[in-house]
């Protein structure tokens, strides 16, 4: 994290999962103010987190329970996750752990942080230059799909689908290359 970033409390609002590509998205929104933005994430995580915030309990544990049955065991806690940057087009995390009076930082995909924290319940903080940056460009997006807003529910917990029309990434940050590279084979 850039020295000592002001750390932002947000919450997870929103998960967008479309079972025909790998390309998931969840919003994370600024606790008591407007700024949000997406972050792409895959399927698996995807999935883990949605599983973990309706409460549906997979019948064997999955990788990111197991992390945290790990880190219980081994005495530590998760105080928080933070997304600390955003460096060419790519968010970076950190799950802090407590263990004693020491806090470890573990580096993290901001995917996997956000995964581990549902599962454990730990708050979830921006830096104030990564909240700055990603909601001025969530403003104007150009989403690698289109989201039928009409189809939201009010419980944010519940996953969204896939609408029938799909709009070309148009390079905004969160673009998948490999998407990226098969549109410019097929030009």
């Amino acid at each position: 994290m850039k020295g000592n970033a002001v750390l932002v409390p947000v919450e997870l609002t929103r998960i967008y999962i479309r079972e025909m590509t790998d390309l998931q998205i969840i919003e994370l929104t600024e606790i008591g103010g407007k700024r949000s933005f997406p972050i792409v994430i895959g399927m698996v995580e995807a999935c883990a987190i949605e599983r973990r915030r309706s409460g549906t309990e997979a019948e064997r544990p999955q990788t990111h329970d197991l992390l945290a049955h790990v880190i219980r065991v081994l005495g530590a806690t998760v105080v928080r996750v933070e997304i600390c940057d955003l460096r060419d087009n790519t968010f970076f995390a950190t799950v802090v752990l407590r263990r004693g009076g020491e806090e470890i930082p573990l580096d993290s995909r901001p995917s996997d942080a956000i995964a581990v924290g549902v599962a454990i319940d730990a708050p979830i903080f921006v830096a104030e230059h990564v909240l700055a940056a990603a909601s001025v460009q969530a403003a104007q997006p150009s989403l690698p799909f289109a989201v039928d807003e009409d189809s939201e529910s009010d419980d944010d917990a519940d996953s969204q689908s896939e609408s029938e029309d799909q709009d070309d990434p148009q390079g905004n940050w969160w673009e998948d290359d490999d998407a990226s590279d098969e549109d410019e084979e097929k030009a």
